[in-house]
């Protein structure tokens, strides 16, 4: 016999230790719920389970992001739902006033009620916004724009370094703007000029174009954009610049800003896109408003006889497109029925917009439903990966208590072992 080494002892309290260990585990899956805590229990079933649950919660973000479509579709088409009635009460008038048992006087009134009308379908279409954007107005009518390009005027040679003759005032105008003055000296190079004529302008307006050409710029974009460089100019400044008086590019491309089609993100993963575009709904695209005096040809055209109101402040429409637009003319029988085929078009266009939407609001439906289901069914297979079976885990934490507790008698037992020995000192 020997009592250094308890053999016995050492192998009951490694298996203590390991019954000890799997109890351990068992009661924290039971008290989480989950067969994965850590990467030690699954390695690759936590990798797989975590990119599973990335795909559930971007799917239930992309479902959010559906139904908050939806709601902007809504707005839209609930904005069109008041614009098809205001349509409708023009339309109504317009066959009134076609009836020649009215007078003057009587067209007159009508036309008072219609100029407001137009007015509101316009305001309509430039105030109706969801989160702050703009959605009636062509801002979401297809691809997004800057607005243009800046007006440029751009030399004809090379600067070089100015020499005794060459220096003298430069004069300029930027967008209709006060003439300003920049004074170049002897010795000034492109460089020079360009900060000399950067700081009377009060803005970064001169540039080199990149072949070491004098650049001016513009700084806004659209129709009155312009670069004017003033012939009082010192001629021999003009000469050294290599720019004529007088150049101009005012008709520099514009239009309005657009931030561009609507792009409802309803998947989990890059470039899962539904883009929804919203026509212009105000009155001018409607083809119910334009310029004083100027023929009424209908939104799809074909239409005779009918134009728009005379210029003049009681004629002049509020929040329209652009200055001047004015309603259909309903001041005799043949220009209200001719009116009255104008706006059978626009409740036509703002009926096939309408219908549109609808078919948007209908197809995100179905959207939301799929990823609902997609959501559920790839949350149910993540949770096999890592929820624990509470039902087996209990019954294996039972098996390492039971283990556990023998393992502690068994030791007992052990540890009882040497004393064994002293009976030999009897």
């Amino acid at each position: 016999m020997r009592i250094n080494h308890n053999i016995t002892a050492l192998n009951t309290y490694g298996k203590l230790n390991s019954a000890n260990n799997a109890q351990a585990k068992s009661m924290e899956k039971l008290s989480s719920g989950l067969r994965i805590n850590s990467a030690a229990d699954d390695a690759a079933g936590l990798a797989i389970s975590e990119k599973m649950r990335s795909q559930v919660r971007g799917l239930d973000q992309a479902s959010k992001n559906a139904q908050d479509g939806i709601s902007m579709i809504q707005t839209a088409e609930g904005a069109l739902n008041e614009t098809h009635d205001i349509l409708q009460r023009m339309r109504e008038l317009s066959v009134q006033a076609s009836n020649d048992t009215n007078t003057s006087d009587d067209r007159n009134e009508i036309q008072k009620e219609m100029n407001q009308l137009t007015s509101e379908v316009s305001r309509i279409g430039n105030t109706t916004e969801f989160n702050t954007q703009k959605l009636l107005n062509g801002n979401k009518s297809g691809p997004a724009s800057n607005g243009g390009t800046a007006g440029t005027v751009t030399g004809t040679g090379t600067v070089g370094t100015a020499v005794a003759g060459d220096a003298g005032s430069f004069k300029f105008t930027v967008d209709g703007g006060a003439t300003k003055t920049a004074t170049i000296g002897a010795g000034d190079d492109l460089a020079a000029v360009i900060g000399k004529i950067n700081t009377a302008a009060g803005s970064n307006i001169a540039s080199d174009d990149g072949t070491g050409k004098l650049k001016l710029s513009s700084t806004t974009t659209g129709t009155s954009s312009s670069v004017n460089i003033d012939a009082t100019s010192t001629a021999a400044t003009l000469t050294f610049l290599k720019v004529a008086s007088g150049n101009n590019t005012g008709s520099a491309t514009g239009g309005i800003v657009k931030d561009g089609a609507a792009a409802l993100q309803i998947g989990a993963n890059q470039g899962q896109q539904f883009t929804v575009t919203m026509n212009d709904m105000r009155a001018s695209a409607l083809g119910v408003a334009g310029t004083a005096g100027n023929t009424a040809t209908g939104k799809e055209g074909g239409v005779l006889n009918a134009s728009f109101t005379a210029a003049g402040a009681t004629n002049d429409l509020t929040d329209v497109t652009t200055t001047g637009e004015h309603a259909l003319d309903i001041s005799t029988a043949d220009k209200a029925s001719a009116a009255t085929k104008v706006l059978d078009q626009a409740i036509k266009t703002v009926s096939s917009e309408r219908s549109r939407l609808g078919a948007y609001q209908n197809r995100l439906d179905h959207t939301v439903n799929n990823l609902s289901t997609s959501s559920e069914n790839l949350t149910a297979a993540e949770s096999r990966i890592r929820d624990v079976d509470m039902a087996k885990e209990m019954m294996e934490q039972t098996k390492n208590s039971i283990l556990s507790q023998a393992s502690q008698a068994m030791l007992g037992q052990a540890n009882q072992q040497p004393q064994n020995v002293l009976q030999l000192l009897r």
